[in-house]
């Protein structure tokens, strides 16, 4: 028997905003650096004042926010299917990978385009929990409905058409919602 096997990884087409906005944090991170570092003189130079303290403590704290949470902005979703399993993953700009969860096909509810009837009727339902894997809006959307512990779920994700064919084979009857 063969393995059914395929990897994809998202990105996002238009990459200009988002360029922009990473070398943005990185001046930003390091003038709020170098304003952390006067006021820690102030405060600790014998100019102590309350004001002096909280202007370097957020100084400091916009500086370690950044230079944490910077990679952010460049994300990228990766999907690897196996034999009927599902994997998703975000990546931080190529360099931290975090594992979003694994989904065997066969047990899904419902999966179609997202510009379908049936998404319409799923969206919609009360308590529904939803998550956004995908990065281009304007791309061939599909989702996932599924159950688990008494919670609705949904997954939006944009899979290539070779992916979305494969996930077709390995889908329960009547599961497929065009």
């Amino acid at each position: 028997m063969m393995d059914h096997f395929h990897e994809e990884v998202v990105v996002k087409r238009n990459r200009v905003f988002e360029s922009i906005l990473y070398a943005l944090a990185n001046i930003m991170m390091v003038v709020t650096g170098i304003l952390a570092l006067y006021w820690m003189n102030v405060v600790t130079g014998g100019g102590f004042s309350w004001a002096a303290l909280i202007i370097f403590l957020v100084m400091a704290g916009c500086c370690a926010g950044l230079f944490f949470y910077r990679d952010r902005l460049r994300a990228e979703y990766e999907y690897t299917f196996t034999n009927g399993d599902l994997d998703f993953a975000i990546v931080y700009n190529n360099k931290k990978r975090k594992s979003l969860g694994t989904m065997r096909v066969k047990n899904v509810d419902a999966f179609g385009p997202v510009n379908s009837e049936g998404f319409r009727k799923i969206i919609n339902m009360p308590e529904l929990k939803r998550r956004n894997w995908f990065l281009n809006r304007d791309a061939n959307l599909h989702y996932f409905y599924y159950q688990k512990e008494n919670s609705r779920n949904i997954i939006v994700l944009e899979p290539s058409e070779e992916l979305v064919g494969m996930i077709r084979k390995y889908l329960s009857v009547g599961a497929y919602r065009p």
